[in-house]
């Protein structure tokens, strides 16, 4: 199987890649270097994907290999499932010899051995779903949770890293950042500043920020109040998300990761389209003006009940 080449479509991905688990599937996954990091808690083998055509079509060709030598009946029925949608993707595939199961999308259905039409105007997690049930023959419900399975590792990796930073759980978690663009516009909410510095400070928790590659120096910068934590893993930031009370987010990759460990998430959306691309649970809140971004009242008046409704009545 090939992922897609971002965190949050590869957590909204989950339910699908767990559903044919449980129907027996083995997974293969090639995918990001982050990846395997992100989903160690479920076992699955995941290969970094290569970065030339040939690299990647000799992975392939190496899996299906060892598929064959395995299964008898590998090469005689659907053997593959490709999450993007792209025709280079696609290509990856029919030149490995691979029997390949995609979206027909890009002219590239004559590589599939079966493409299924793309739905429209559906949220990712109903796209990657109907994959799935085009592969196994049958329909079912969508799943309500996204269920991300935390390793070992990293849930003892986020209790150390809060143990030395001193941080009590109950703390609240920010990411003010957001890759890419949404029709040209820029999905970062221009409240964060002024929420970390002056709002959140009031509910008397640690916040805590974790910033990826490259966004250290503008962490630092535009947040000297919170507490930075660089150079953490996919797979701790979650274990770091499951103990938090509360996460505020762009519509970003870490919001999702949230929802799928069912941390509270205020999801602070100002051009995404939410039918599309929303943060999938029941703990998320979503959080957008009138075709525009919310304003700090808002967002500060949603972070209050919040956290009320998590505090024990006497």
């Amino acid at each position: 199987m090939r992922l897609r080449n971002w965190v949050g479509d590869v957590t909204l991905g989950l339910p699908t890649l767990q559903r044919l688990a449980d129907a027996g599937y083995d997974l293969q996954l090639l995918g990001k270097g982050w990846a395997a990091d992100l989903l160690a808690g479920h076992g699955w083998p995941v290969q970094r994907l290569a970065d030339t055509r040939s690299g990647r079509i000799a992975q392939l060709r190496a899996l299906r290999q060892q598929a064959r030598a395995a299964d008898p009946g590998f090469d005689r029925r659907i053997n593959a499932l490709c999450l993007p949608y792209s025709f280079s993707s696609a290509l990856d595939f029919r030149l490995a010899g691979l029997r390949t199961l995609g979206h027909a999308y890009e002219g590239r259905s004559l590589l599939l051995a079966r493409a299924v039409p793309r739905l429209q105007g559906a949220h990712e997690l109903q796209v990657y779903w109907q994959l799935g049930s085009a592969l196994l023959g049958a329909d079912a419900p969508l799943p309500q949770h996204l269920g991300l399975r935390l390793a070992p590792q990293h849930l003892a990796q986020a209790l150390a890293l809060c143990q030395r930073q001193g941080i009590a759980d109950g703390y609240i978690v920010v990411c003010p950042f957001a890759g890419g663009t949404w029709s040209g516009q820029d999905k970062t909410w221009p409240g964060f500043p002024q929420l970390v510095a002056d709002v959140l400070p009031r509910h008397g928790r640690a916040v805590l920020i974790v910033p990826g590659p490259g966004e250290e120096d503008l962490a630092r910068q535009h947040y000297p109040t919170a507490t930075l934590l660089a150079g953490v893993g996919l797979g701790t930031y979650a274990a770091l998300l499951s103990r938090a009370a509360l996460m505020i987010s762009n519509d970003t990759g870490p919001g999702h990761l949230a929802a799928a460990v069912g941390t509270p998430l205020l999801s602070v959306l100002g051009p995404s389209d939410p039918l599309l691309w929303r943060a999938w649970g029941d703990g998320v809140q979503l959080l957008q003006g009138a075709g525009t971004w919310p304003a700090l009242d808002d967002v500060a008046a949603a972070v209050q009940a919040t956290l009320a409704a998590q505090t024990p009545r006497g």
